[in-house]
């Protein structure tokens, strides 16, 4: 997916986040001021601005810090709601309305410098006053040229590189030399996130111009790679631009060679700009991100601009737009049509005509038929996955660490409404691990680890369900930090018995945060809670791990609409379970002499050496009439998140494919149950969750070792 598409959601966010506060606006009006609606409107404000720093939606992002500061007064109790203060924050989200339009649509930056005053002034306690002049450290008025959005980008560029810039008038003699610059990118800067686009517009800011861009090293259609560096650029930069400065631009990045010397002339053109690198060039070689067809790319400078946009044209999706509820009808009826099918199958073959060829023959279209409906629903992770890159690029510049992103699973298929619900808790979490769970590169070099932070991601199926990991190798979570603050907050009792599980899941209260400063990256208090807030409402649930020094792991469990699971069925009493299949390491009879008993009903099984414990499944799911002994029974050594545990079943049935139905939304969540799934002869099986048994295992081996 291109940048555009990612860009396309974010304002699909939007759109549902200004509905909400609209909603939420009515309700203020009619007089109640529940705390839960503020902090409400004040969360869609402050999700907004992260995504306008992500897509360098710069007017917008300033505006909403702005904004929010005024709620977060408000939500906090510093300032009371009056009316006049509510007429105030709904002027205020009318301009927001206004911003977000103008950042979608690419057009003028509508012009915000009086109620950028109301606000600071309504931040002061002054809900009257109208001062006429903007106030220190506002956004320049909407005159003033602005890297508003990714179409700006392109109009940016061609000016720097000379298409649209004004000659300027040439310098006197005695004036001061200035720089000169030459800058190459190495053939794989963007595969180490180098952009060149970012370094130009920020040497423009210092007042650099392109004077020269070299494409001596482009090549002909038939070798061009759009993901490699094939430009170079000379830049003038005035005098008083400081060397540090220029240099700064590049320091966190090595995938480049520049060339830094004084110059005989100041801040404009040496020379009269050389004729315009192409459009077609440019899009196709500077900013790949963007998908520009590389078959415009040997359109040569000379030849018309209309020539080069014809031939890069594509031709045009064929797409149709379906409501959700009718493709969500679809898919169910599709599972239900599966499960049919396979009670057929069943009864024709317990009346011994299982052979028949059309049965197959249904079995093979009917399967079919499921994973095209599936497939129409499900999108890869890297749909969201693709955003992390840029806004880690964004968080090294903010909060001045080295860090490197490694994804893993980004093709794991997930349902859409995940897909498109995902991408808030996820920005919060990767903010949240490069802000806070990564020391300074000071502080690792003291610690002994590598300057440069690492953060994972990645994304798998379990047990039906999808698990989304955001890891960093960092400081671990400080809880005796965590629960002072907690004790000043008052979320807790000073003389609260907490465990370390309970001290991590602190950072989830609303309203809490460690920062010791608000930046526009953290310090307000309202990531965490918006992560389990939307992890809830997908019917999901989050779980932590951390050891100080180490770093910590969020994992995000959800589950899954409708999905194709391969288990083995099993019985266990007089009830019946699926396994899932790729949790399963090996099934076995065990002997007297392969288990090592402890305590009153305690086992450990010998495999091979490794001890796995013995792990009852009636014991946890309030079976009373199942087999409780080890060597009558059948012993499926499994392997979750927490490592191994032998599952105790009476027999094992069957292994065949299920259709999973999410247990979430249709009844209420059952811990160590993943799903549900109807076998062929009517019965409801329920989908063992491995990862939670594992770890209810483990913690039951931490106990045991604690009270030995």
């Amino acid at each position: 997916m291109d940048l555009n598409a990612i860009q396309q959601m974010f304002f699909q966010e939007c759109d549902e986040g200004l509905a909400g506060m609209e909603a939420s606006f009515a309700t203020l009006r009619d007089g109640d001021r529940d705390a839960e609606t503020i902090n409400g409107v004040f969360r869609c404000v402050h999700s907004i601005k992260g995504g306008a720093g992500a897509f360098g939606h710069e007017r917008l992002q300033a505006y909403t810090h702005h904004y929010e500061t005024l709620l977060d007064l408000i939500r906090n109790g510093t300032l009371e709601l009056t009316p006049a203060l509510l007429d105030i924050v709904i002027g205020a989200f009318d301009m927001l309305s206004d911003h977000v339009a103008a950042a979608r649509d690419d057009t003028a930056v509508p012009a915000d410098a009086a109620m950028l005053v109301r606000l600071e002034a309504a931040a002061g306690g002054d809900t009257a006053a109208t001062p006429a002049s903007p106030p220190t450290g506002t956004p320049a008025p909407a005159s003033e040229p602005a890297s508003a959005g990714i179409g700006d980008d392109f109009d940016d560029l061609m000016a720097m590189l000379g298409d649209v810039a004004p000659q300027a008038d040439t310098p006197a003699e005695d004036a001061p030399a200035g720089w000169r610059l030459v800058y190459r990118p190495t053939a794989n800067a963007l595969d180490h996130g180098a952009e060149p686009l970012l370094l130009l517009r920020e040497l423009s800011l210092l007042g650099g111009v392109v004077v020269e861009c070299d494409v001596g090293a482009l090549p002909t259609l038939d070798a061009i790679d759009p993901e490699c560096a094939y430009l170079g650029w000379t830049m003038a930069l005035p005098a008083q631009a400081s060397e540090d400065d220029i240099l700064a631009v590049f320091e966190f990045t090595d995938a480049c060679a520049i060339t830094l010397t004084r110059d005989v002339v100041p801040a404009a053109p040496l020379a009269p700009a050389p004729a315009p690198v192409s459009t077609a060039i440019v899009q196709a070689v500077v900013m790949p991100q963007d998908d520009a067809p590389s078959t415009a790319a040997s359109v040569s400078s000379d030849e018309p601009k209309a020539a080069a946009k014809g031939a890069a044209t594509p031709p045009a999706a064929q797409t149709i737009r379906v409501d959700l509820d009718k493709l969500d009808r679809l898919v169910n009826l599709v599972g239900e049509l599966v499960i049919t099918q396979s009670m057929l199958a069943q009864r024709l073959t317990e009346s011994r005509m299982g052979g028949i060829s059309e049965l197959s023959d249904l079995e093979h279209l009917t399967r079919e038929l499921q994973e095209s409906t599936m497939a129409i629903r499900a999108q890869p992770m890297k749909t969201v996955f693709s955003r992390v890159p840029r806004i880690i690029r964004e968080l090294e510049g903010e909060v001045g660490k080295r860090v490197r992103l490694e994804v893993e699973g980004e093709m794991t298929e997930v349902d859409k409404t995940v897909v498109e619900r995902i991408g808030e808790p996820l920005t919060h979490l990767i903010r949240n691990a490069v802000d806070h769970g990564l020391e300074s590169t000071e502080g690792r070099i003291a610690a002994g680890k590598s300057p440069e932070g690492v953060v994972r991601l990645s994304a798998a199926h379990h047990s039906g369900r999808i698990v989304i990991t955001v890891s960093d190798d960092g400081q671990g979570i400080n809880r005796a930090r965590v629960r002072a603050k907690a004790i000043e907050r008052g979320i807790i009792l000073p003389d609260a018995t907490l465990s370390d599980e309970e001290i991590d899941n602190l950072i989830f209260a609303p309203g809490f945060s460690t920062a010791a400063t608000i930046s526009n990256v953290s310090g307000r208090g309202v990531g965490m809670d918006v992560v389990r807030k939307n992890i809830q409402a997908l019917g999901g649930r989050i779980s932590i791990q951390s050891r100080e020094g180490v770093g910590s792991s969020f994992s995000l469990s959800l589950p899954l609409t409708l999905a194709v699971l391969d288990g083995m069925i099993v019985t266990i009493g007089s009830e019946t379970f699926v396994i899932p299949l790729s949790h399963i390491v090996e099934s076995l009879r065990p002997t007297q002499e392969t288990l090592n008993r402890f305590g009153v009903d305690g086992a450990l099984l010998d495999v091979r050496g490794s001890y796995v414990p013995v792990f009852p499944l009636a014991d946890h799911l309030g079976i009373a009439d199942a087999e409780r002994d080890p060597t009558k029974a059948v012993l499926i050594v499994v392997e979750g998140d927490q490592g191994q545990a032998a599952l105790l079943v009476d027999t094992i049935r069957d292994q065949r494919q299920v259709v999973v139905k999410s247990l979430e939304a249709n009844y209420q969540e059952i811990e160590g149950v993943a799903g549900a799934t109807i076998l062929g002869d009517g019965r409801v099986a329920l989908i063992v969750d491995i990862d939670t048994l594992t770890a209810r295992s483990r913690l039951s081996r931490v106990a045991l070792a604690e009270a030995a």
